[in-house]
């Protein structure tokens, strides 16, 4: 009940059209601020959304030449059930992402992150992978496609920009 919830929201959210003022010379200033503001709230939905606290884990994204990876922690070994809810979480999404859904990350940042509807268009050619870490999980997104690898490196930085965490943004 709480995804069915969770997916009405990201697709009200993305038929209000919230990036109407994208030619908006300023429209890239003003998301700017508002993400940087709406940090805790984004944390708050980021908890509903994927069902552990953003305050007692790590998240990191990470570009690789063939797509990239996210991966989440939790910050204390002794937190079981934190690391229980976020294997959980990410064995949903690896599914969900494979199919095309994209309705979390849609809700919890309140717009549809960009290299999304390349990477809906490209699912076929896109391979995701659940893995369990010590601690938590890993989802590596990967791909033969050009396209593919450019969007998924776009859903990838902003992932970086928003959750703010410092991760490089470019490949080494």
């Amino acid at each position: 009940m709480t995804r069915l919830i969770l997916t009405l929201l990201a697709l009200a959210a993305t038929a209000l059209g919230q990036d109407a003022m994208k030619d908006c010379p300023m429209h890239a200033q003003h998301q700017g601020a508002k993400h940087q503001e709406s940090k805790p709230e984004m944390d708050k939905r980021g908890a509903a959304g994927m069902g552990f606290s953003q305050e007692t884990t790590t998240h990191h994204f990470l570009l690789r030449k063939d797509g990239g990876a996210i991966q989440v922690t939790a910050n204390s070994a002794d937190d079981k059930a934190s690391v229980a809810q976020i294997r959980k979480h990410f064995e949903h999404i690896s599914r969900a992402f494979q199919a095309g859904d994209f309705a979390i990350p849609m809700f919890v940042h309140e717009q549809t992150p960009p290299g999304v509807p390349a990477m809906k268009k490209l699912k076929e050619k896109i391979q995701y992978k659940y893995e369990e870490l010590e601690g938590g999980a890993r989802v590596s997104i990967t791909s033969g496609n050009a396209k593919a690898i450019e969007a998924i490196h776009q859903f990838l930085r902003f992932q970086i920009e928003e959750h703010q965490t410092g991760d490089p943004q470019e490949l080494k």
